[in-house]
């Protein structure tokens, strides 16, 4: 401590200023990517709708800003950009009150071959998946073959679905928010509460499923 804080005036506006400086003995390289922060801070945007985030990199004075009032449906929106989409977005969720967990799921098909599959844990990008992603993935490939065959949807096709099957084309954000998070490494990629895949999976099959019943028309295009 090199002295006491004084006071020494007043100031209406209120809020905090956080400084972070690199340690070069840490960290073999210090300067700041602009397209990394971008990424990361617009993710946060779609994470949490409503929130602005504005950057502003002073080597450059180039500035963006994030705010997004239906935010993992513009997330989606932005993932399925320039490609062919089959349908709106999806958006399903849920407030378990047991487990105390917030889900929510948004997943778009395009007419290309290529998934992309986005989980969050507490806003923390889990980019190696974990029981979450597990979970949907399992509720997602179990409801569309269970949709399939409950309105004879799969004409002459005689087996189910693969998983990989049912994720071709697939566009998805799986965000949820949960009390004790655990994850594997202390890079926080992927989470690992055992729990989580059941929850998921059985919310996946509830909503997905009532959402395709009243929605057969949507059913059948991503079939097809």
């Amino acid at each position: 401590v090199v002295s006491n804080l004084k006071k020494i005036g007043q100031r209406k506006p209120t809020g905090t200023k956080v400084s972070f400086r690199a340690d070069p003995e840490i960290f073999p390289d210090i300067s700041f990517r602009h397209e990394v922060l971008v990424t990361r801070l617009r993710e946060l945007a779609y994470l949490n709708e409503g929130v602005h985030i504005k950057i502003k990199d002073e080597r450059t004075n180039k500035e963006e800003e994030f705010q997004y009032k239906k935010g993992l449906l513009a997330f989606v929106q932005h993932l399925n950009e320039g490609k062919t989409t089959v349908h709106r977005p999806i958006l399903i969720s849920k407030e378990d009150p047991t487990s105390k967990l917030i889900a929510e799921i948004v997943l778009q098909y395009h007419t290309g071959y290529n998934e992309t599959l986005l989980t969050f844990a507490n806003n923390i990008n889990t980019v190696e998946g974990g029981t979450h992603l597990t979970g949907f993935k399992s509720g997602i490939t179990r409801t569309i073959n269970n949709v399939a065959q409950a309105n004879s949807l799969l004409k002459d096709f005689k087996d189910v679905f693969s998983g990989d099957d049912v994720r071709e084309g697939l566009n998805a954000v799986v965000s949820i928010r949960i009390k004790d998070p655990q994850f594997e490494g202390q890079t926080k990629a992927k989470l690992g509460n055992s729990e989580i895949k059941g929850i998921v999976e059985s919310f996946v099959n509830q909503k997905l499923g009532d959402y395709f019943e009243a929605n057969l028309n949507v059913a059948r295009a991503i079939i097809n």
